[in-house]
């Protein structure tokens, strides 16, 4: 089995290394034999690393650096999220897979990141297109302590941290849509997905789904989807660096996350509406099969959405999907 704890600790190595360094001096540094060296070094090359190998002088790390597992895990500031990390290459989704572990016992903070899903999830049963090569994908189990009436609030977590960390970034300061999507110039670039397992009065953990649109040019983007959905490239310009905006916005998610905990949902709701983009302009809401049209009049303390509708009634709105009326 491969000990990925060993192949983080050669890449470690060859980036500190003025050159080549020896499979001897790495063969000693990790306590194995050079053939086991090798075999790790076969692993990392497969894992997208462009290493050269000198028979007289030893290994060299060359060219860019691959967006994968290890590469995040050593950009990451976290206490906790992301500290157990599974990359994978391909997944059907990363949601899926978390949810499974977390069944079965997964530390909370364990991370799924994949370079591309066959089955991206996204919110009301639609599918998150995830070709690969581009974006972020990842799902980080949670066991807050909290009843499952007040889990929503995890994508108000989500959303602000998604926000703050893109907002880094990009030129454009993205924009919140109620409840859970990131916007860029007013196209998508980045939605949340929650899943949970719970009882009645206990929530036994919590699946944050987050998905971004990093690099992505418009003609890549399916064309059903091309006209309403964008990515961090397509605002800035030039390409951006997946391991570094990976690592700040995990790093993001645990810093709201540990607010929320300490604090409840006063400093998240606050946080999240200085990145609200719509109160005071008409909206539409499809809720239960029912559509609703009228003036954002924002969010209450419960996180629901409220609309004036024309008559001057306003309405309450626990779940939907929300739209600019102009669209």
């Amino acid at each position: 089995m491969r000990d990925k704890g060993q192949e983080a600790e050669i890449i470690r190595l060859l980036k500190a290394g003025a050159g080549h360094v020896s499979g001897q001096k790495l063969s000693r540094a990790l306590g194995v034999t050079r053939t086991a060296v090798w075999k790790h070094i076969e692993a990392l090359r497969k894992s997208g690393y462009t290493i050269e190998a000198s028979p007289s002088k030893g290994y060299r790390l060359k060219g860019p650096l691959p967006f994968n597992g290890i590469e995040v895990s050593s950009l990451l500031e976290t206490g906790f999220v992301g500290r157990e990390l599974r990359f994978h290459n391909e997944v059907g989704s990363t949601n899926a897979e978390a949810f499974e572990l977390a069944r079965n016992g997964a530390v909370e903070g364990t991370v799924i990141m994949a370079e591309g899903q066959t089955n991206g999830k996204g919110r009301l049963g639609r599918r998150w297109e995830s070709p690969a090569g581009h974006n972020i994908y990842l799902s980080i189990i949670l066991r807050p302590p909290i009843p499952p009436e007040e889990a929503h609030w995890l994508t108000f977590v989500a959303a602000v941290a998604a926000a703050e960390a893109i907002s880094e970034f990009c030129p454009a300061r993205p924009v919140l849509k109620w409840p859970n999507d990131i916007l860029i110039n007013g196209r998508k670039a980045a939605g949340i997905l929650l899943e949970m397992g719970s009882e009645p009065e206990r929530v036994h953990f919590v699946v944050m789904g987050i998905g971004v649109n990093v690099n992505m040019t418009r003609p890549m983007f399916p064309e059903y989807i091309r006209n309403t959905a964008t990515s961090v490239r397509e605002t800035k310009g030039a390409e951006v660096d997946r391991r570094t905006l990976a690592g700040r916005l995990l790093s993001s998610v645990e810093l709201w996350y540990k607010v929320y905990l300490a604090e409840g949902s006063v400093p998240i709701l606050s946080e999240w509406k200085r990145y609200f983009g719509f109160e005071g302009k008409e909206i539409r809401v499809v809720s239960f099969g029912n559509t609703v049209k009228g003036v954002c009049l924002g969010v209450d303390d419960t996180g629901a959405l409220l609309i004036r509708e024309p008559g001057g009634a306003v309405k309450k709105i626990v779940a939907g999907d929300m739209e600019a009326a102009s669209k």
